[in-house]
Protein backbone atom coordinates (compact mmCIF):
# COMPACT_ATOMS: atom_id res chain seq x y z
CA UNK A 1 0.00 0.00 0.00
CA UNK A 2 3.00 2.52 0.89
CA UNK A 3 4.97 1.95 -2.34
CA UNK A 4 1.44 2.61 -4.25
CA UNK A 5 1.17 5.77 -2.49
CA UNK A 6 4.73 6.71 -3.25
CA UNK A 7 4.08 5.79 -7.13
CA UNK A 8 0.69 7.97 -6.72
CA UNK A 9 2.96 11.12 -4.88
CA UNK A 10 5.90 10.68 -8.08
CA UNK A 11 2.60 10.65 -10.72
CA UNK A 12 1.13 13.21 -9.05
CA UNK A 13 4.35 15.81 -9.52
CA UNK A 14 4.63 15.33 -12.89
CA UNK A 15 0.80 15.50 -13.27
CA UNK A 16 0.98 19.35 -11.67
CA UNK A 17 3.81 20.34 -13.77
CA UNK A 18 2.46 23.05 -15.97
CA UNK A 19 2.81 22.09 -19.34
CA UNK A 20 2.62 23.89 -23.37
CA UNK A 21 0.45 22.48 -25.49
CA UNK A 22 2.33 21.10 -28.68
CA UNK A 23 1.24 19.72 -31.87
CA UNK A 24 3.15 17.14 -33.57
CA UNK A 25 3.53 18.96 -36.56
CA UNK A 26 5.98 21.07 -34.62
CA UNK A 27 7.95 18.62 -32.86
CA UNK A 28 10.83 17.25 -35.13
CA UNK A 29 13.74 15.31 -34.22
CA UNK A 30 16.81 15.38 -35.88
CA UNK A 31 18.90 12.02 -35.98
CA UNK A 32 22.04 12.83 -37.64
CA UNK A 33 24.55 15.15 -36.51
CA UNK A 34 25.03 16.37 -39.85
CA UNK A 35 21.44 17.21 -39.91
CA UNK A 36 22.21 19.37 -36.92
CA UNK A 37 24.52 21.41 -38.27
CA UNK A 38 22.38 21.99 -41.53
CA UNK A 39 19.17 22.81 -39.70
CA UNK A 40 21.45 25.18 -37.43
CA UNK A 41 22.58 26.85 -40.53
CA UNK A 42 18.79 27.27 -42.29
CA UNK A 43 17.37 28.73 -38.89
CA UNK A 44 20.10 31.44 -38.87
CA UNK A 45 19.13 32.22 -42.29
CA UNK A 46 15.73 32.48 -42.24
CA UNK A 47 15.03 34.10 -38.91
CA UNK A 48 13.20 37.20 -38.89
CA UNK A 49 12.86 39.13 -35.63
CA UNK A 50 15.39 37.18 -32.57
CA UNK A 51 18.00 34.87 -32.55
CA UNK A 52 19.36 33.64 -28.93
CA UNK A 53 22.21 31.24 -28.89
CA UNK A 54 23.59 29.34 -25.63
CA UNK A 55 26.13 27.23 -25.06
CA UNK A 56 29.21 25.93 -22.95
CA UNK A 57 31.70 27.44 -26.05
CA UNK A 58 31.51 28.46 -30.06
CA UNK A 59 34.81 27.23 -30.40
CA UNK A 60 37.20 29.39 -33.09
CA UNK A 61 37.67 26.64 -35.63
CA UNK A 62 35.92 25.81 -39.09
CA UNK A 63 32.28 25.09 -37.52
CA UNK A 64 32.56 27.79 -35.01
CA UNK A 65 33.31 30.37 -37.96
CA UNK A 66 30.67 29.01 -39.96
CA UNK A 67 28.00 29.76 -37.16
CA UNK A 68 29.99 33.18 -36.18
CA UNK A 69 30.07 34.85 -39.46
CA UNK A 70 26.46 33.04 -40.61
CA UNK A 71 25.11 35.32 -37.93
CA UNK A 72 26.77 38.23 -39.14
CA UNK A 73 25.23 37.91 -42.50
CA UNK A 74 21.72 37.38 -41.04
CA UNK A 75 22.61 40.53 -39.04
CA UNK A 76 23.55 42.45 -42.25
CA UNK A 77 20.46 41.26 -44.34
CA UNK A 78 18.20 42.63 -41.45
CA UNK A 79 19.35 44.96 -39.21
CA UNK A 80 16.50 45.14 -36.67
CA UNK A 81 17.33 41.22 -36.11
CA UNK A 82 18.20 41.02 -32.55
CA UNK A 83 21.18 38.27 -31.95
CA UNK A 84 22.39 37.21 -28.33
CA UNK A 85 25.04 34.83 -27.93
CA UNK A 86 25.89 33.64 -24.31
CA UNK A 87 28.60 31.40 -23.49
CA UNK A 88 30.45 30.39 -20.24
CA UNK A 89 32.94 33.18 -19.19
CA UNK A 90 35.45 30.86 -17.68
CA UNK A 91 35.94 28.75 -20.73
CA UNK A 92 35.86 31.24 -23.38
CA UNK A 93 39.03 32.80 -21.98
CA UNK A 94 41.38 29.30 -21.61
CA UNK A 95 42.31 26.90 -24.51
CA UNK A 96 40.85 23.51 -24.80
CA UNK A 97 41.92 21.04 -21.51
CA UNK A 98 45.62 20.43 -21.88
CA UNK A 99 46.45 22.84 -24.89
CA UNK A 100 48.23 26.25 -24.85
CA UNK A 101 46.71 28.95 -27.26
CA UNK A 102 47.75 32.30 -27.81
CA UNK A 103 44.71 33.50 -28.78
CA UNK A 104 41.39 32.03 -26.56
CA UNK A 105 37.70 32.34 -28.42
CA UNK A 106 37.37 35.48 -26.26
CA UNK A 107 39.91 37.02 -28.12
CA UNK A 108 38.45 35.71 -31.73
CA UNK A 109 35.26 37.19 -30.64
CA UNK A 110 36.40 40.42 -30.70
CA UNK A 111 38.76 39.83 -33.89
CA UNK A 112 35.65 39.08 -35.67
CA UNK A 113 33.83 41.72 -34.62
CA UNK A 114 36.23 44.22 -36.05
CA UNK A 115 35.28 43.12 -39.29
CA UNK A 116 32.06 44.21 -38.98
CA UNK A 117 32.35 47.51 -37.51
CA UNK A 118 28.74 48.66 -38.58
CA UNK A 119 27.56 45.43 -37.18
CA UNK A 120 26.48 44.85 -32.86
CA UNK A 121 26.08 41.19 -32.34
CA UNK A 122 27.09 40.81 -28.54
CA UNK A 123 28.68 37.67 -27.15
CA UNK A 124 28.07 37.43 -23.19
CA UNK A 125 30.34 35.40 -21.11
CA UNK A 126 28.34 33.99 -17.92
CA UNK A 127 30.26 33.31 -14.66
CA UNK A 128 28.15 30.60 -12.93
CA UNK A 129 31.18 30.75 -10.28
CA UNK A 130 34.56 31.96 -9.57
CA UNK A 131 35.59 29.01 -11.25
CA UNK A 132 35.22 27.22 -13.81
CA UNK A 133 35.84 24.00 -11.48
CA UNK A 134 32.97 25.21 -9.32
CA UNK A 135 30.48 25.58 -12.12
CA UNK A 136 30.00 26.31 -15.76
CA UNK A 137 27.13 28.05 -17.96
CA UNK A 138 25.61 24.41 -19.06
CA UNK A 139 22.33 26.09 -20.38
CA UNK A 140 21.15 24.41 -23.77
CA UNK A 141 19.18 25.56 -27.02
CA UNK A 142 19.28 27.89 -29.67
CA UNK A 143 15.92 30.56 -30.03
CA UNK A 144 15.40 31.91 -33.62
CA UNK A 145 11.67 33.65 -32.75
CA UNK A 146 9.28 30.75 -32.02
CA UNK A 147 11.33 28.01 -32.66
CA UNK A 148 13.42 25.89 -30.57
CA UNK A 149 16.34 23.74 -31.52
CA UNK A 150 17.71 21.84 -28.81
CA UNK A 151 20.83 19.99 -28.39
CA UNK A 152 23.28 18.82 -25.36
CA UNK A 153 26.25 20.33 -28.21
CA UNK A 154 27.86 23.12 -28.47
CA UNK A 155 29.63 24.63 -31.15
CA UNK A 156 32.84 23.25 -32.40
CA UNK A 157 34.05 21.15 -35.71
CA UNK A 158 33.17 17.63 -34.03
CA UNK A 159 29.69 18.62 -32.74
CA UNK A 160 28.92 19.91 -36.50
CA UNK A 161 30.57 17.21 -38.18
CA UNK A 162 32.42 19.70 -39.91
CA UNK A 163 35.07 17.06 -41.13
CA UNK A 164 34.92 13.66 -40.92
CA UNK A 165 34.24 13.23 -37.46
CA UNK A 166 31.65 14.04 -35.04
CA UNK A 167 30.29 14.37 -31.32
CA UNK A 168 26.90 12.48 -31.41
CA UNK A 169 23.92 14.39 -29.40
CA UNK A 170 20.67 14.78 -29.36
CA UNK A 171 18.77 17.36 -31.87
CA UNK A 172 15.18 17.95 -31.71
CA UNK A 173 13.30 21.40 -33.50
CA UNK A 174 10.46 22.69 -31.41
CA UNK A 175 7.88 25.20 -32.49
CA UNK A 176 6.23 26.81 -29.48
CA UNK A 177 5.85 30.44 -29.01
CA UNK A 178 5.18 30.26 -25.54
CA UNK A 179 8.51 27.98 -24.89
CA UNK A 180 10.88 30.08 -26.85
CA UNK A 181 9.11 33.24 -25.02
CA UNK A 182 9.69 31.82 -21.66
CA UNK A 183 13.25 30.61 -22.48
CA UNK A 184 14.11 34.38 -23.75
CA UNK A 185 12.37 36.41 -20.77
CA UNK A 186 14.69 34.07 -18.68
CA UNK A 187 17.84 34.80 -20.18
CA UNK A 188 17.03 38.28 -20.35
CA UNK A 189 16.13 38.70 -16.96
CA UNK A 190 17.70 36.31 -14.64
CA UNK A 191 21.59 36.39 -16.62
CA UNK A 192 21.56 39.62 -18.87
CA UNK A 193 20.39 42.18 -15.81
CA UNK A 194 23.07 41.54 -13.29
CA UNK A 195 26.03 43.44 -13.29
CA UNK A 196 27.94 40.65 -13.62
CA UNK A 197 27.77 39.62 -16.96
CA UNK A 198 30.34 41.34 -19.43
CA UNK A 199 30.66 41.11 -23.13
CA UNK A 200 33.32 38.96 -24.13
CA UNK A 201 33.74 40.46 -27.76
CA UNK A 202 35.47 43.88 -26.52
CA UNK A 203 39.24 44.97 -26.35
CA UNK A 204 39.26 45.63 -22.21
CA UNK A 205 37.57 42.68 -21.22
CA UNK A 206 37.58 42.65 -16.92
CA UNK A 207 39.15 40.23 -15.45
CA UNK A 208 37.40 37.71 -13.19
CA UNK A 209 38.93 39.02 -10.12
CA UNK A 210 37.87 42.68 -10.78
CA UNK A 211 33.69 41.90 -10.50
CA UNK A 212 34.52 38.56 -8.37
CA UNK A 213 31.98 39.70 -5.35
CA UNK A 214 28.68 40.32 -8.06
CA UNK A 215 29.35 35.95 -8.72
CA UNK A 216 28.55 34.96 -5.69
CA UNK A 217 24.78 37.10 -5.33
CA UNK A 218 24.16 36.44 -8.87
CA UNK A 219 24.83 32.62 -8.32
CA UNK A 220 22.65 32.96 -5.35
CA UNK A 221 20.11 34.26 -7.25
CA UNK A 222 20.42 31.26 -10.21
CA UNK A 223 19.17 29.11 -7.26
CA UNK A 224 15.83 30.82 -7.03
CA UNK A 225 15.51 31.63 -10.91
CA UNK A 226 12.98 29.49 -13.51
CA UNK A 227 11.39 29.53 -16.28
CA UNK A 228 7.92 31.57 -16.56
CA UNK A 229 5.09 30.57 -18.24
CA UNK A 230 1.44 29.80 -17.72
CA UNK A 231 0.51 26.47 -18.60
CA UNK A 232 -1.66 25.96 -21.44
CA UNK A 233 -2.70 22.25 -21.62
CA UNK A 234 -3.92 19.65 -20.23
CA UNK A 235 -2.60 16.05 -19.27
CA UNK A 236 -4.50 14.27 -21.98
CA UNK A 237 -2.62 16.26 -24.98
CA UNK A 238 1.22 16.22 -26.57
CA UNK A 239 2.88 19.23 -24.38
CA UNK A 240 5.92 20.69 -23.39
CA UNK A 241 7.52 21.65 -20.13
CA UNK A 242 11.03 23.64 -20.02
CA UNK A 243 12.97 23.46 -16.75
CA UNK A 244 16.13 24.66 -15.64
CA UNK A 245 17.97 24.40 -12.36
CA UNK A 246 21.37 25.23 -10.27
CA UNK A 247 21.97 23.44 -6.95
CA UNK A 248 21.20 20.45 -5.83
CA UNK A 249 17.75 20.78 -4.93
CA UNK A 250 16.40 22.35 -8.12
CA UNK A 251 13.31 21.79 -10.25
CA UNK A 252 15.29 20.11 -12.98
CA UNK A 253 16.62 17.51 -10.31
CA UNK A 254 13.75 17.17 -8.61
CA UNK A 255 11.32 16.60 -11.72
CA UNK A 256 14.53 13.53 -13.01
CA UNK A 257 13.60 12.24 -9.38
CA UNK A 258 10.25 12.34 -9.98
CA UNK A 259 10.37 10.86 -13.71
CA UNK A 260 12.56 7.57 -13.08
CA UNK A 261 10.67 6.86 -9.52
CA UNK A 262 7.42 7.24 -11.34
CA UNK A 263 8.71 4.70 -14.01
CA UNK A 264 5.67 1.64 -14.75
CA UNK A 265 7.52 -0.15 -17.37
CA UNK A 266 10.49 0.28 -18.80
CA UNK A 267 13.54 3.50 -18.26
CA UNK A 268 15.75 4.34 -20.34
CA UNK A 269 19.06 6.62 -19.93
CA UNK A 270 21.72 8.10 -21.79
CA UNK A 271 24.22 9.39 -20.54
CA UNK A 272 28.20 10.28 -22.21
CA UNK A 273 30.48 9.44 -18.41
CA UNK A 274 28.86 6.85 -16.18
CA UNK A 275 29.27 8.73 -12.77
CA UNK A 276 25.58 8.65 -11.79
CA UNK A 277 24.71 10.77 -8.51
CA UNK A 278 23.87 8.49 -5.54
CA UNK A 279 20.38 9.47 -5.53
CA UNK A 280 19.61 8.06 -9.45
CA UNK A 281 21.73 4.84 -8.23
CA UNK A 282 19.31 4.27 -5.75
CA UNK A 283 15.81 4.80 -7.43
CA UNK A 284 17.35 2.54 -10.55
CA UNK A 285 17.96 -0.02 -7.70
CA UNK A 286 14.37 0.34 -6.43
CA UNK A 287 13.25 0.02 -9.45
CA UNK A 288 14.58 -2.83 -10.32
CA UNK A 289 13.88 -4.65 -7.22
CA UNK A 290 10.02 -3.82 -8.02
CA UNK A 291 10.47 -5.40 -12.00
CA UNK A 292 10.88 -2.76 -13.99
CA UNK A 293 12.79 -3.02 -17.07
CA UNK A 294 15.56 -0.55 -17.40
CA UNK A 295 18.69 0.41 -20.26
CA UNK A 296 21.17 2.26 -19.87
CA UNK A 297 22.91 3.41 -23.22
CA UNK A 298 27.15 4.87 -22.12
CA UNK A 299 29.31 5.65 -24.40
CA UNK A 300 32.72 3.26 -24.59
CA UNK A 301 35.48 5.06 -22.89
CA UNK A 302 36.93 5.25 -25.74
CA UNK A 303 34.29 7.21 -27.41
CA UNK A 304 34.26 9.49 -24.31
CA UNK A 305 35.82 13.16 -25.40
CA UNK A 306 38.20 13.54 -22.81
CA UNK A 307 40.14 9.82 -23.91
CA UNK A 308 43.61 10.41 -24.91
CA UNK A 309 44.94 7.46 -27.30
CA UNK A 310 47.82 5.50 -25.25
CA UNK A 311 50.19 6.59 -28.41
CA UNK A 312 49.57 10.32 -27.90
CA UNK A 313 51.28 12.28 -24.87
CA UNK A 314 49.45 11.59 -21.47
CA UNK A 315 47.54 14.31 -19.58
CA UNK A 316 45.63 13.94 -16.23
CA UNK A 317 42.51 14.78 -17.70
CA UNK A 318 42.77 11.74 -19.64
CA UNK A 319 42.39 9.36 -16.89
CA UNK A 320 38.53 10.23 -16.58
CA UNK A 321 37.25 7.90 -18.58
CA UNK A 322 38.75 5.36 -17.01
CA UNK A 323 37.41 6.42 -14.09
CA UNK A 324 33.78 5.90 -15.67
CA UNK A 325 35.07 2.69 -16.19
CA UNK A 326 35.94 1.80 -12.92
CA UNK A 327 32.84 3.33 -12.05
CA UNK A 328 30.80 0.83 -14.96
CA UNK A 329 32.53 -2.10 -13.64
CA UNK A 330 31.41 -1.46 -10.03
CA UNK A 331 27.63 -0.71 -10.92
CA UNK A 332 27.38 -3.92 -13.25
CA UNK A 333 29.05 -6.31 -10.01
CA UNK A 334 26.11 -4.62 -8.27
CA UNK A 335 23.51 -5.64 -10.17
CA UNK A 336 24.66 -8.26 -12.00
CA UNK A 337 21.78 -10.65 -11.11
CA UNK A 338 19.59 -7.68 -13.05
CA UNK A 339 21.30 -8.20 -16.09
CA UNK A 340 21.12 -11.73 -15.82
CA UNK A 341 17.93 -11.69 -15.60
CA UNK A 342 17.26 -9.51 -18.69
CA UNK A 343 15.74 -6.75 -16.35
CA UNK A 344 18.73 -4.10 -16.83
CA UNK A 345 20.66 -3.64 -20.14
CA UNK A 346 24.04 -1.98 -20.23
CA UNK A 347 24.85 -1.05 -23.70
CA UNK A 348 28.61 0.44 -24.97
CA UNK A 349 28.22 3.22 -27.73
CA UNK A 350 31.47 3.23 -30.02
CA UNK A 351 31.76 3.97 -33.83
CA UNK A 352 35.49 4.15 -34.96
CA UNK A 353 37.14 7.37 -33.81
CA UNK A 354 34.01 9.22 -33.25
CA UNK A 355 32.73 10.33 -29.57
CA UNK A 356 29.33 10.18 -27.47
CA UNK A 357 27.90 13.21 -26.12
CA UNK A 358 23.98 11.52 -25.71
CA UNK A 359 22.16 12.47 -22.55
CA UNK A 360 18.14 11.87 -21.85
CA UNK A 361 15.72 10.15 -20.44
CA UNK A 362 12.93 8.04 -21.89
CA UNK A 363 9.68 6.83 -19.65
CA UNK A 364 6.94 4.72 -19.94
CA UNK A 365 6.32 5.41 -24.30
CA UNK A 366 4.83 8.56 -22.57
CA UNK A 367 7.60 10.76 -21.21
CA UNK A 368 10.87 11.89 -22.72
CA UNK A 369 13.78 14.73 -20.89
CA UNK A 370 15.78 16.36 -23.71
CA UNK A 371 18.66 18.03 -22.07
CA UNK A 372 22.06 18.57 -21.82
CA UNK A 373 22.74 17.20 -17.99
CA UNK A 374 25.03 14.58 -17.71
CA UNK A 375 23.31 12.65 -15.13
CA UNK A 376 26.18 12.94 -12.62
CA UNK A 377 27.15 15.04 -9.71
CA UNK A 378 28.92 18.11 -11.59
CA UNK A 379 25.62 18.32 -12.91
CA UNK A 380 23.70 17.72 -9.93
CA UNK A 381 25.31 20.37 -7.88
CA UNK A 382 27.63 22.99 -9.57
CA UNK A 383 26.37 23.83 -13.32
CA UNK A 384 23.41 25.68 -14.74
CA UNK A 385 21.30 23.13 -16.18
CA UNK A 386 17.98 22.78 -18.54
CA UNK A 387 15.85 20.82 -19.94
CA UNK A 388 12.54 20.16 -21.89
CA UNK A 389 10.06 18.03 -21.04
CA UNK A 390 7.61 16.48 -23.76
CA UNK A 391 4.67 14.47 -21.88
CA UNK A 392 3.28 12.27 -24.92
CA UNK A 393 0.17 10.25 -23.82
CA UNK A 394 -1.49 9.42 -26.79
CA UNK A 395 2.34 8.45 -28.00
CA UNK A 396 1.91 10.60 -31.04
CA UNK A 397 5.73 10.95 -31.15
CA UNK A 398 6.27 7.20 -30.83
CA UNK A 399 7.59 6.90 -34.45
CA UNK A 400 10.31 9.77 -33.81
CA UNK A 401 10.85 8.14 -30.33
CA UNK A 402 11.51 4.74 -31.88
CA UNK A 403 13.67 5.63 -34.89
CA UNK A 404 15.84 7.93 -32.56
CA UNK A 405 16.31 5.29 -30.21
CA UNK A 406 17.19 2.72 -33.12
CA UNK A 407 19.75 5.01 -34.65
CA UNK A 408 21.55 5.54 -30.80
CA UNK A 409 21.23 1.43 -30.48
CA UNK A 410 23.03 1.02 -33.46
CA UNK A 411 26.46 1.26 -32.70
CA UNK A 412 26.40 -0.10 -29.33
CA UNK A 413 26.98 -3.78 -27.64
CA UNK A 414 25.44 -5.02 -25.06
CA UNK A 415 27.55 -5.78 -21.88
CA UNK A 416 26.83 -9.06 -19.87
CA UNK A 417 29.15 -9.41 -17.28
CA UNK A 418 31.94 -7.15 -16.11
CA UNK A 419 34.30 -8.86 -17.24
CA UNK A 420 33.52 -7.52 -20.86
CA UNK A 421 35.46 -4.28 -19.23
CA UNK A 422 38.89 -3.55 -18.92
CA UNK A 423 40.48 -3.47 -15.75
CA UNK A 424 43.33 -1.28 -14.39
CA UNK A 425 45.64 -3.96 -15.00
CA UNK A 426 44.68 -3.62 -19.04
CA UNK A 427 45.03 0.16 -18.63
CA UNK A 428 48.33 2.31 -20.26
CA UNK A 429 51.11 2.27 -17.68
CA UNK A 430 50.64 5.83 -16.63
CA UNK A 431 46.57 5.74 -16.27
CA UNK A 432 47.32 2.35 -14.24
CA UNK A 433 50.10 4.35 -11.90
CA UNK A 434 47.60 7.75 -11.53
CA UNK A 435 44.32 5.50 -10.85
CA UNK A 436 46.09 3.61 -8.51
CA UNK A 437 47.20 7.23 -6.54
CA UNK A 438 44.22 8.61 -6.97
CA UNK A 439 42.19 5.34 -5.65
CA UNK A 440 44.46 5.05 -2.50
CA UNK A 441 44.03 8.73 -1.76
CA UNK A 442 40.21 8.41 -2.72
CA UNK A 443 41.47 12.27 -4.41
CA UNK A 444 38.68 9.91 -7.76
CA UNK A 445 36.05 10.89 -5.40
CA UNK A 446 36.46 14.85 -5.96
CA UNK A 447 37.78 14.68 -9.42
CA UNK A 448 34.38 12.56 -10.35
CA UNK A 449 32.65 15.13 -8.50
CA UNK A 450 34.13 18.44 -10.12
CA UNK A 451 34.56 16.68 -13.72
Amino acid sequence: MLLKFKQATHQQYLANLPKLSLSISDVKTLYKTEDFRNALLEQISIAKHTIYITALYLEKDDAGKDIFHALYTAKQANPLLEIKILVDWHRAQRGRIGSVVNLTNADWYYNVSQQYPSLDIPVYGIPVNTREALGVLHLKGFIFDDTLLYSGASINDVYLQRHNKYRYDRYQLIKNEKLTTSMKYYIDNSLLKSNAIHRLNIYNRPKTAEFKTTIKPFRLSLRESAYIFTGNASNSELAVTPLVGLGKRNELNCTITHLMSATEKKLTICTPYFNLPVVLVRIISHLLRKNKKIEIIIGDKTANDFYIPPEEPFKIIGALPYLNEINLRRFISQFQKYIDNKQLIIRLWKNNNNTYHLKGLWIDNIWQLITGNNLNPRAWTLDLENAVLIHDPDQEMQEQRHYELECIRKHTKIITHHCELDNIEAYPIKVKKLIRSLLRTRVDRLISHIL
